[in-house]
């Protein structure tokens, strides 16, 4: 069995040092977003939406996005009260985040998503992009915008 490879934010640079590519996921019951960064770990791309049918399958469709971008380390959006405690939304991102560790034997660490959806969606507005294109691509934002986030307070 692999070990479980997550991470403070704090750690999760040294583990996967500089210059190489992260992977932001933003997990749904169905729709999982997924973002890359540039090598230089600055900015955070929208890239698609894995649609969660089967663990198994999910997985062998993350695992060819880590092998066609170099990724070498991931941040997982964490659902967080708006009171900054703990529900059962951020210990099913945490229980995620773990499975996806077994399975890739990447870093991982957690990061607060709150409001993530409604920061991608402002976001797209300013894009002028239009409604329903804004829902169908609204995940994928959303990892954007969680990586974005991990990525601005790494280069703080």
């Amino acid at each position: 069995m692999k070990t479980i490879n997550l991470c403070e934010n704090t750690d999760f640079p040294n583990k996967i040092g500089k210059g190489t590519r992260i992977l932001g996921i933003d997990p749904g019951k169905k729709n999982i977003g997924i973002s890359i960064s540039d090598p230089n770990q600055k900015i955070a791309t929208p890239l698609k939406i894995i649609f969660m049918k089967k663990f198994k399958k999910f997985i062998e469709d993350l695992n060819r996005v880590i092998m066609d971008y170099e990724i070498k380390g991931i941040v997982v959006g964490n659902p967080i009260n708006m009171d900054g405690s703990i529900g059962p939304r951020s210990q099913s991102a945490k229980d995620f985040a773990q499975n996806i560790s077994k399975m890739t034997n990447l870093p991982i660490t957690l990061w607060d998503e709150r409001l993530s959806s409604d920061g991608a969606f402002s976001l797209m507005d300013d894009l002028d992009i239009n409604s329903s294109k804004k829902t169908k691509k609204l995940d994928q934002h959303a990892a954007a915008f969680i990586l974005q986030g991990y990525l601005d307070f790494l280069n703080k």
